[in-house]
């Protein structure tokens, strides 16, 4: 054959690929959740998310040390086993089990680590939804008044993030005003702007309890069919001062990632949640998949659809494992 271009020529010597890919994964990329749970000595496996423990403050400071050691230092906070109440009131507490959490880890490990916090209301009401009730709905101008004194309270505690998850309308704004007035400018605020109503989400009920009591959660989060409302939430969450833009899921919104990477020069996070986590496990556990390509394959694509943070529950294994 008389072909004057032949792509292959380019992929048939490994140092060559190496040269010329076109994305690059790299350990500083990867955000670890972290589930942190009230009373001590627990190191309690979620069933549905085989590898993934919730901890108690105890037990968590020297988990994190081996963490740091292998290479993970920055890490996404979640709260479990607080009293769930009408009105959230431990969402902000001082010893909120996230706070306590957060003090001891940054009076333990300092800049060593970088600690988000995930602000919503979920794991703090009676009802397991993300914003304040009233009968059957959810109030939206009431909840972001109380999703403001949250994030104020884990910057208090000592966060170096805080990433409001609930999907209010106008929270982004109201949270950077308080940050602001309260001597927190600097603070950084990374937004889960484009978070789907999503059945990907399934494990995390079991690992922070917050499944919803009655309804579902598709009047706040986005409806999985709308792509162009991705990017109006985005750039609406950008205007009130987000600092990091996040999709969430990630597998099944690669073109919601790519479409927003080209209206936007903030950086970008995608969170790989639960299920698709859990589907990965669950396939290597039957011998079905090679676990460590399919892992590297997702966050590959992910950074090749522009995301410059992937939170992921595979990081801590990847990283351990040398696939990153």
């Amino acid at each position: 054959m008389k072909l004057i271009e032949r792509p292959r020529r380019l992929r048939m010597n490994s140092l060559l690929r190496e040269s010329i890919a076109e994305t690059t994964l790299k350990r500083e990329m990867l955000v670890f959740p972290v589930f942190v749970v009230k009373g001590t000595g627990i190191r309690r496996e979620i069933p549905s998310m085989p590898g993934i423990f919730q901890f108690s403050p105890d037990i968590l400071i020297p988990e994190m040390k081996s963490w740091i050691d292998f290479g993970i230092t920055r890490f996404l906070l979640f709260g479990a086993g607080e009293e769930k109440t009408l009105n959230a009131h431990r969402a902000c507490s001082a010893d909120s089990i996230v706070n306590v959490a957060v003090q001891n880890i940054k009076n333990t490990f300092g800049d060593k680590v970088y600690v988000i916090t995930d602000v919503c209301l979920c794991a703090y009401t009676s009802h397991g939804h993300c914003g304040m009730a009233e009968g059957k709905s959810i109030i939206n101008d009431t909840s972001v008044e109380l999703l403001a004194q949250m994030a104020l309270s884990h910057a208090r505690a000592g966060a170096d993030m805080v990433a409001p998850s609930d999907m209010m309308d106008g929270r982004i704004g109201k949270i950077r005003e308080v940050l602001d007035s309260e001597g927190f400018s600097d603070l950084p605020i990374m937004s889960y702007s484009v978070k789907y109503a999503s059945a990907y989400y399934g494990p995390f009920r079991d690992a922070a309890d917050s499944a919803p009591g009655f309804g579902d959660r598709r009047t706040y989060q986005m409806d999985p069919r709308n792509g162009r409302e991705a990017i109006r939430e985005a750039l609406l969450d950008e205007k009130e001062g987000a600092d990091i833009l996040m999709v969430k899921p990630a597998l099944a919104y690669l073109d919601v990632l790519s479409h927003l990477r080209k209206e936007t020069n903030l950086p970008l996070a995608c969170y790989n949640v639960s299920a698709e986590y859990s589907m990965v496990k669950a396939a290597a556990i039957k011998g079905w998949i090679d676990e460590e390509r399919i892992v590297i394959e997702n966050f590959t694509a992910f950074a090749r659809a522009g995301a410059d943070i992937i939170i992921s529950y595979h990081s801590l294994e990847a990283v351990k494992n040398h696939w990153v």
